[in-house]
């Protein structure tokens, strides 16, 4: 297939898989055995390894990064990403991720968050082969694809690197763990459309204790994540939803009476998985700062 026809099917795989992600968050390897594209099934992942090479492509087309797995996938210094080669010889099913650089073909990262649940982040591109330590390195975006040297950042690249790796890979396998621990549906009002979902933090990712785990997250529809954040909306640490007191007094149109009002005192959708449900403490922490503001 030439590189030019092999860039446009990738890109309509790319385009059924964001649409196909944009409810839950997260991709089952049922769905990436047969991604409807162009009407069409195609395979998106290998049925057994972490690299897929399908044979009518020159070069790879995803890769499984498995964060408890075996390989030591790890950030280089918290932004470009390192992909090991598969065991054995650097040749093997390397060789198609190899052609991938040399093509500059984009390719699609699959994090593994669960048995046979994934959260896909593309396009991903191979940017440097690192012989020495057996890895390959991906850049997490199109922007970082030109850098100087791969291999050796400056710090002003480092940054920037960071900032791109927080957006293209931690807020995207935050929102899928979060809608799988919440069973796609808000933890407020029960709305159950993914695509009005998103995964709010407890505390912030930039204070201690904000890291983006299951434990500092919730599923909320947009108004209610909005209210959160404003602190129009409370969250004690005993499961309890609160609305801003000035807010219970408004008289306005049926979404503040519904979507606000009537939630107040209502107990919070929690995950089944008592491991995934919110911290306390963090929520604590969060409910004080709910208090002082009203």
């Amino acid at each position: 297939m030439e590189s030019a026809s092999e860039e446009k099917l990738r890109q309509l795989i790319m385009h059924a898989l964001a649409e196909k992600t944009a409810e839950n968050g997260y991709v089952t390897r049922d769905q990436l055995s047969a991604l409807e594209v162009d009407g069409k099934p195609r395979r998106v992942i290998d049925q057994s390894r972490g690299i897929w090479n399908p044979r009518d492509m020159a070069a790879t087309l995803a890769v499984v990064s498995s964060p408890d797995g075996p390989y030591d996938d790890q950030h280089l210094s918290d932004s470009l990403f390192r992909y090991d080669y598969r065991a054995g010889s650097i040749h093997g099913d390397n060789t198609k991720l190899r052609r991938a650089h040399e093509l500059e073909l984009p390719i699609i990262l699959l994090r593994k968050i669960a048995a046979g649940q994934y959260v896909p982040v593309f396009p991903v591109y191979v940017v440097a082969d690192d012989h020495a330590n057996r890895q390959f390195v991906l850049a997490l975006d199109e922007s970082l694809r030109f850098l100087h040297d791969p291999m050796h950042l400056s710090e002003s690249e480092r940054r920037y690197a960071r900032r791109v790796a927080k957006q293209r890979l931690h807020q995207p396998e935050f929102r899928g763990r979060i809608l799988r621990a919440y069973e796609t549906q808000c933890a407020v009002c029960r709305l159950k459309h993914g695509r009005l979902l998103d995964a709010a933090h407890i505390i912030g990712d930039a204070e201690d204790g904000g890291e983006p785990v299951v434990v500092n997250g919730l599923s909320l529809c947009k108004i209610h994540h909005a209210a959160y954040d404003a602190n129009l909306l409370g969250i004690s640490p005993d499961y309890v939803v609160q609305i801003d007191r000035d807010l219970l007094e408004e008289t306005d149109g049926p979404m503040l009476r519904h979507g606000l009002q009537e939630m107040d005192k209502q107990p919070l959708q929690l995950p089944a998985r008592r491991r995934e449900q919110p911290d306390r403490e963090r929520l604590a922490r969060r409910f004080e700062t709910f208090r002082a503001t009203g």
